[in-house]
């Protein structure tokens, strides 16, 4: 059965070129113009990635992506013609996992739904069935049910935000560079212009309501990267 792919834009002729190409390399394509529709399919049938736009008419793509997160963790690109800095941040810290500005490339965006699905796939095989946990300070996180709780609220976190959390308790006491961090949990190169990492970091935080100047946990070591102490 083909991969499903939710794709959500309210420019038609977008919505068809992605579809065309998606369908060449094997995907089954659901389109829909606006937000309300497409969370109603998202809830009744998951698809295993998302590309969805920031400009629809009735919802914008960020609250549409927080929304899905609210229940899902399949990967999400986000897909518009805005270009700035700050709207690749939100995007980004709302649970998006990939950032696509237009006019793009439809084959890269082929390549980059693939390199999530991999990412992803990756993910769910590295976690199933590893009872492992750690139970520090308050903090509890395991892999066996991909739960975390901090002083028994449970954190809602994105897989990526779940990768970040795990990786560093794996590597307590030790400090984590952001490109050790990025090539672990992303399995890509790292960029040094690349701030994804600082990005879901911050997020991350505001989850854990660890405040940005003094957390205490996930720290950051300045110049050299992040780590939570033994």
């Amino acid at each position: 059965m083909p991969q499903q792919i939710l794709v959500v834009d309210d420019e038609e002729a977008i919505a068809d070129l992605v579809e065309v190409y998606l369908t060449n390399e094997g995907f089954a394509v659901r389109k829909f113009n606006s937000a309300a529709p497409a969370l109603e399919s998202v809830e009744a049938f998951p698809p295993g990635l998302a590309i969805l736009d920031v400009m629809l008419p009735d919802m914008d793509g960020f609250t549409l992506c927080q929304k899905i997160r609210e229940k899902h963790l399949f990967p999400i690109i986000m897909l518009t013609a805005r270009v700035e800095g700050m709207d690749k941040i939100t995007g980004l810290t709302l649970g998006a996992d990939d950032y696509v500005t237009k006019p793009f490339n439809p084959l890269e965006l082929v390549a980059r739904v693939k390199t999530q699905l991999r990412r992803y796939t990756r993910y769910n095989q590295q976690y199933q069935g590893m009872p492992e946990e750690f139970d520090f300070r308050g903090l509890q996180i395991s892999k066996s049910t991909h739960r975390c709780l901090l002083y028994g609220r449970e954190l809602s976190l994105t897989p990526l935000e779940f990768s970040i959390l795990w990786y560093l308790c794996e590597k307590r006491g030790q400090v984590v560079s952001s490109e050790e961090l990025f090539e672990a949990v992303w399995g890509e190169k790292y960029l040094d212009s690349n701030n994804t990492v600082m990005s879901h970091i911050a997020r991350l935080r505001e989850k854990m309501d660890e405040p940005s100047r003094k957390p205490k946990f996930v720290k950051t070591v300045w110049g050299v990267g992040y780590t939570i102490e033994g």
